[in-house]
């Protein structure tokens, strides 16, 4: 009896290490697993972020050609006035001096 009992411990225990050897196991599996799926959301979020700069910079771009075109634009239209603006005040200048130069051409 003694025997037997002595053997259904040995046989118990052995099972308790092997349980406790394949739970290592499964234990060293998980974290390994765990390391490369951090290794991969890491690398996920740096992809993202990066297209996530291309896009804000493209944006970015954009909206400053736009705003380069608006005031182009506005540029231009004000050049036009002042030309408009200058004609006008030429057209006024020579009628002027041309009245001024028949008035001393009468005296």
């Amino acid at each position: 009896m003694k025997s037997e009992v002595l053997k259904s411990i040995k046989q118990a225990e052995e099972e308790y290490r092997s349980m406790i050897s394949a739970a290592e196991e499964d234990k060293a599996r998980m974290i390994a697993a765990a390391h490369v799926e951090a290794e991969n959301l890491i690398a996920r979020a740096r992809n993202d972020a990066e297209e996530y700069k291309i896009k804000r910079i493209a944006d970015a771009r954009e909206e400053a050609k736009q705003r380069n075109a608006e005031i182009m634009e506005e540029g231009r239209k004000k050049a036009y006035a002042m030309r408009s603006d200058a004609d006008t005040n030429l057209e006024k200048a020579v009628e002027r001096i041309v009245s001024q130069f028949k008035v001393k051409l009468d005296v």
